[in-house]
C-alpha cells in the first residue's frame, strides 16, 4: 500500500481543501472556453479541483495512482450525481498506456511526487488532443525543503524547458500564492505554468 492509499481517508483536511480552493479558483481564470471539451485530471488525489469543474467540461478523467483516493473520488461522484465523470486508478508510464486523450490536463502539486518529470510530460503531451492545453500547478523551489521521496519544489525557468523538450510551445506560468505552512510545514509560493501542444 501506498502512502497516498493511507492517507486518502483523512487527505481532505481543512488546510487541503483551502489549497484545493485557491488553485481551482487559479485554474478557472487560465481556461479557455472549454465547452464539449474533455479534461484530464492527473494525480487527482481525491478530486479536489476536477470535481469544481464538472460542469465546464463534457468529461472529465480522473488518474491516480492510489487505489483508495479513487475510491473517494467514485464516493463523491455519486453523491454529487456527476455523470460526466469517469476514474482511472494507475499511472502514465511506458508500460501502462491507458488510451486516453484530452483537451485540457490539470496537475496539481503531483510533479513534486514524480521522480522523471521529463519522462511525465512527455506522455501527457502524447495524451492531449491537437491544440490541448495542459496546466501545472505546483510550489516554487524551496531550499529549506529537504525530502527523499519529494522535490523541493521547482524553478519555473528549468520547468520550461522540460515543456519546450517535450513539444509544448507557447508556454507561460506566473506565481500565483503565497500561504503560510503549505508545503511540508514550510511557507511556500505556488506557480502556475501553461503549455500548448
Amino acid at each position: 500500500m501506498n502512502i497516498f492509499d493511507q492517507i486518502a481517508s483523512r487527505y481532505d483536511s481543512p488546510k487541503q481543501l483551502k489549497l484545493g480552493e485557491i488553485i481551482t479558483k487559479e485554474v478557472k481564470q487560465k481556461l479557455r472556453d472549454t465547452k464539449g471539451e474533455t479534461l484530464l485530471d492527473y494525480g487527482c488525489g481525491t478530486g479536489l479541483i476536477g470535481l469544481e469543474l464538472v460542469n465546464e467540461f463534457a468529461e472529465i478523467i480522473f488518474v491516480d495512482p492510489s487505489v483508495e483516493m479513487i475510491r473517494i473520488v467514485e464516493q463523491k461522484i455519486k453523491q454529487m450525481k456527476i455523470v460526466n465523470a469517469k476514474t482511472i486508478a494507475d499511472c502514465f508510464s511506458e508500460e501502462h498506456v491507458l488510451g486516453v486523450k484530452a483537451d485540457i490536463i490539470i496537475v496539481s502539486l503531483v510533479l513534486l511526487h514524480v521522480p522523471d518529470t521529463e519522462d511525465l510530460l512527455k506522455e501527457l503531451y502524447d495524451v492531449l488532443n491537437p491544440n490541448g492545453e495542459i496546466l501545472i500547478v505546483d510550489f516554487d523551489k524551496n531550499e529549506k525543503i529537504n525530502h527523499e521521496k519529494v522535490h523541493n519544489g521547482f524553478l519555473q525557468d528549468e520547468l520550461k524547458n522540460q515543456f519546450t523538450l517535450a513539444g509544448f510551445k507557447n508556454i507561460t506560468s506566473s506565481t500565483f500564492y503565497h500561504g503560510e505552512k503549505i508545503f511540508m510545514n514550510q511557507d511556500a509560493t505556488m506557480f502556475i505554468l501553461r503549455g500548448e501542444k
